[in-house]
């Protein structure tokens, strides 16, 4: 079984003591009779943590005094709400946050951040229909062993409908990603540009606890005189690391000299795993500037640079990397590429010649971590404190916290990452993950040969998607800060 490493604290280590001078979250507490302990946890939990603090007046550390008038006030303004997501997004949220979310139920969370999820194992994109506001989807792929993968459907079929309803941009979110573990796709057809229904029907259902290793391929090819290595990651997820170690081990194995990374539709994950892929790919000197986090400003000044700078690994769960030690990568992209799949690009570029072929990536910059109401460890959640949460309140909240600049101060991506070779998924001409002809990784082969006069690459209708499967998980858009430092509170 693998060892679950799950988010940021799982890698952080505390030192508290009684003459430390960090700022904690505010004393000020609600009117016991109200009913408002979930508003009170997110109030204090943002207060602290949350990037944008100081753009959110109602999280001012004075924006509720310490007296018996400022406690009222306190509980009126969490009482204001009583729906904590309405809370949430109405009154702590930066309009210009786009990330921030909650849950619930912590567990349903953290499982999803660490791969596991209720799913039918489907992965899709949502494209609207010119002019209209009814929509397609188009399979991206499936994922192995789940229920998907048993019935009679794959990468590049269409679908228009869902349990005999149109999809449009108003019911889509109900129909494929609701309450409902099984539904039907209404399937359709693609001839000479026009897309419509051919009454085939297939079902799916959602079943818990699928897992997906997000390295769904890696192979080599020897094309033109050129050892090309190959990997398809859709995660960043921590507890496969070491997959991911194991299929750089064997494209080096096999003598790769150039190495192609397909982030296509990889939604980010984990920034400690991010490190390592990097270290696995560029070097492993720990000398080397990673990333260097920025918090909001209150713990931004507080915190010394041994806790705000991450270097590149020289290790992976106790073992020494041997590393790639390239000096160009080449990464496919799309606009369902973010964050985590960005800071590699991001951090990688001062050290390396970073290829991108694609799509403009999704342009996510900041990182988050899982809060919970564990008071006495700062909102934090961590695995071995599960019994500390309070009883009465099992929400969680995943806010943005900080931003990663890289060793260039770079940080500014947030319209996205343009590519130096741009090239859109034709639905009309999807071609098999992994082959040599499939456009996206056709177009990575020829700029690596030189071969690109040899094949017209003409995209004849172009992938623009609304959504996808991906963007409406809890996964999706996600840099989880798990990365090892030392934060003394």
């Amino acid at each position: 079984m693998k060892k679950i490493l799950i988010l940021v604290v799982a890698a952080i280590v505390f030192s508290c003591s009684k003459d430390d001078n960090l700022s904690l979250p505010n004393t000020v507490d609600p009117d016991g009779s109200a009913d408002v302990v979930v508003q009170d946890f997110m109030w204090k939990a943002m207060n602290f943590w949350y990037f944008w603090q100081e753009n959110v007046d109602d999280l001012a550390d004075d924006r509720f005094e310490n007296t018996p008038a400022g406690r009222a006030a306190y509980t009126s303004f969490l009482d204001s709400e009583d729906n904590p997501a309405a809370f949430f997004e109405n009154k702590l949220q930066y309009i210009q946050d786009r990330f921030s979310f909650y849950n619930e139920d912590y567990r349903e969370l953290t499982n999803s951040l660490a791969g596991i999820s209720k799913s039918n194992g489907l992965e899709f994109g949502l494209v609207r229909f010119q002019d209209s506001q009814e929509l397609f989807g188009f399979v991206r792929y499936i994922v192995p062993n789940s229920n998907a993968a048993t019935v009679e459907i794959q990468r590049g079929d269409l679908f228009t409908g869902v349990n005999g309803q149109t999809l449009t941009s108003t019911n889509y979110t109900n129909l494929l990603f609701g309450e409902n573990d099984t539904y039907t796709l209404n399937m359709a057809d693609f001839n000479n540009g026009n897309i419509t229904p051919n009454n085939v029907e297939v079902t799916l259902t959602k079943e818990e606890g699928l897992a997906e290793n997000p390295v769904y391929l890696s192979k080599s090819f020897t094309i033109g005189g050129e050892n090309i290595g190959y990997i398809l990651y859709n995660q960043f997820t921590n507890e496969y690391d070491d997959d991911l170690y194991s299929a750089i081990k064997d494209l080096k194995s096999a003598g790769i000299t150039n190495l192609i990374m397909d982030l296509r539709y990889n939604p980010g994950g984990s920034v400690n795993t991010t490190r390592l892929l990097a270290s696995m790919i560029y070097g492993t000197n720990t000398s080397d500037l990673f990333l260097r986090k920025r918090y909001n400003d209150k713990l931004q000044e507080q915190f010394n640079d041994n806790q705000l700078e991450v270097y590149f690994a020289d290790k992976i769960n106790g073992e020494t990397i041997n590393s790639l030690g390239l000096t160009k990568l080449y990464v496919i992209t799309t606009a369902s590429s973010a964050s985590a799949s960005e800071l590699l690009i991001n951090s990688l570029e001062p050290y390396m010649d970073v290829i991108q072929i694609g799509d403009v990536t999704r342009g996510k910059n900041e990182f988050s971590t899982t809060l919970v109401d564990d008071r006495d460890n700062s909102y934090l959640y961590t695995p071995s404190r599960v019994n500390n949460i309070n009883s009465d309140n099992q929400w969680a909240i995943q806010p943005l916290i900080g931003r990663n600049e890289n060793a260039d101060g770079f940080y500014d991506f947030t319209s996205g990452l343009q590519p130096d070779h741009e090239l859109k998924e034709d639905y009309s001409n999807l071609g098999i993950l992994g082959e040599e002809n499939e456009p996206l990784l056709a177009k990575a082969i020829a700029i690596i040969t030189g071969a690109t006069g040899k094949r017209d690459f003409t995209v004849k209708y172009p992938i623009n998607i609304i959504s996808s499967s991906k963007e409406n998980s809890l996964m999706s858009d996600k840099m989880i800060d798990d990365t090892v430092y030392d934060l003394a509170f």
